[in-house]
């Protein structure tokens, strides 16, 4: 009797093996035709980053991002479906196929262009330094000693540790690490953290939300950077699609409009 248990672990840790090695081989292969069947593909999303993706009075998705999506879906003629993710796990959620894309103000680094494909780029943003109104603080050197706070696995994140040598300047050696741009706020706003480093296109919308003048912009900042929508790099026939409806949004003049939607352009 306890050999035939021993016999049937053994079969069922195989076809746990099987079933763990069968969809690694998917997440590795071209899924556009099993998104075509499956009649939808799953957006990754921050949905607490205003004004790209975020939940509005009636708890419901909206933002530039979540509009683009959408727009981009009905050329595709798929239905997008927005999942809300850590966003520090993203690049995990997208190779294990929890997610076919990452589509939330996703900005374009080195680092990530290791781990996914990238679409062709859609909007410009920047990362800011941002303190209080009354802060001493004026420029990147008076960071020195300060706790400077930013978003886990952010680009805002990667900007500042790229500057090496300002970083390990900072309070603890390095910035202090949040699950959300709006926890960093809250830290600043607390006394708590000096500055913060965050994308302007979140940074101007959330401080118009919380009052202007509380906060000072300074001259200085942590780079230029571009957005585009994140995906698998085995991908291939996705990533055209995408590139595709993208540019048909151009031509016809939806982007342009969500441009003035939500940015005033």
């Amino acid at each position: 009797m306890k050999s035939r248990k021993v016999w049937m672990s053994l079969i069922s840790l195989g076809l746990l093996m099987m079933s763990g090695c069968q969809a690694k081989t998917t997440a590795q292969q071209d899924s556009y035709s099993t998104l075509e069947q499956r009649g939808k593909v799953v957006v990754g999303i921050d949905d607490t980053f205003a004004p790209m993706g975020f939940r509005d009075e009636n708890n419901e998705l909206t933002g530039y991002d979540i509009d683009m999506a959408r727009a981009v879906s009905e050329k595709l003629g798929l239905t997008f479906e927005f999942q809300t993710i850590d966003w520090s796990m993203k690049e995990t959620e997208l190779n294990a196929g929890n997610i076919d894309l990452i589509w939330n103000g996703y900005s374009i680094t080195e680092t990530r262009r290791q781990q996914v494909a990238f679409s062709e780029p859609y909007l410009e943003n920047r990362q800011l330094i941002i303190t209080l109104a009354d802060s001493a603080i004026e420029t990147k050197d008076d960071l020195a000693g300060q706790s400077v706070a930013v978003q886990k696995e952010s680009s805002a994140l990667e900007a500042v540790m790229a500057e090496a040598e300002l970083a390990a300047k900072l309070k603890n050696g390095a910035p202090e690490e949040f699950d959300t741009n709006i926890d960093c706020f809250m830290d600043l706003e607390a006394g708590r953290s000096q500055a913060i480093v965050v994308d302007e296109v979140l940074a101007r919308y959330v401080m118009k939300q919380r009052g202007l003048d509380k906060y000072k912009v300074l001259d200085d900042n942590f780079g230029t950077e571009q957005y585009a929508v994140g995906m698998r790099k085995s991908d291939a026939t996705l990533l055209s699609k995408i590139n595709e409806a993208m540019q048909a949004c151009i031509e016809d003049g939806t982007q342009a409009a969500l441009n003035a939607k939500w940015f005033g352009e």
